[in-house]
């Protein structure tokens, strides 16, 4: 029997960017997932731990919508939002393979300012037996990540598929900076995303 095969690329979005669209979908293309399904983030703990504000889930999950509407391999989650508490990835991945069903499996997908992070994750070598994480290194950077990561989880670089994908250099904090200078983020969002943005007045 073929397994399914389901990219999972988690985070607060808040907002969605290009940069989180074009990993999406290189990911997508090169390792043939069926879909990849984006998963806003409940209450993100790390965040949290960082005092750093995030805002509420309704626009991050909203945003989400109107940012991958146009791809038909691309679909939503509020499996975090939905949950209470905080979030963790390793509470996700459980949760996607009791749904998914004994056939499927789970492509995890980390961007390169979380991988830096992993080894503060709820379980890392847990969620590493749990599904197939795919790390986004930064160009030239991949086997030194790979190195760092097994000096706090032995054995990741053996677990972790790293992938150099193209990257534009677009961060959540420079958009909402931005917004909140009044400077323009046309070409950093989905168009629908800006025109959120503006209609609900975030980030002022």
């Amino acid at each position: 029997m073929t397994k399914s095969k389901t990219g999972v690329l988690g985070g607060t979005f808040d907002p969605i960017h290009l940069g989180h669209l074009i990993i999406a979908e290189d990911v997508r293309q090169r390792l043939g997932l069926e879909e990849v399904l984006f998963i806003p983030a409940g209450r993100p703990w790390l965040k949290l731990k960082g005092e750093k504000p995030v805002s509420e889930a309704e626009h991050r999950l909203a945003m989400v919508k109107l940012a991958i509407a146009t791809n038909p391999y691309f679909r939503v989650s509020g499996i975090e939002i939905e949950r209470p508490g905080l979030s963790y990835s390793i509470d996700t991945v459980l949760e996607l393979k009791a749904k998914l069903g004994a056939g499927a499996e789970i492509y995890f997908i980390v961007g390169p300012d979380a991988m830096a992070e992993f080894p503060q994750w709820k379980e890392p070598a847990r969620l590493l037996e749990n599904c197939q994480v795919v790390g986004i290194g930064r160009p030239r950077h991949v086997e030194a990540d790979l190195h760092i990561l097994d000096l706090f989880i032995p054995g990741a670089s053996g677990r972790i598929k790293m992938m150099d994908v193209p990257q534009i250099d677009i961060s959540s904090t420079d958009i909402r900076n931005r917004v909140a200078q009044g400077l323009s983020i046309r070409y950093l969002v989905p168009e629908a995303v800006e025109r959120y943005i503006i209609e609900h007045k975030l980030y002022r």
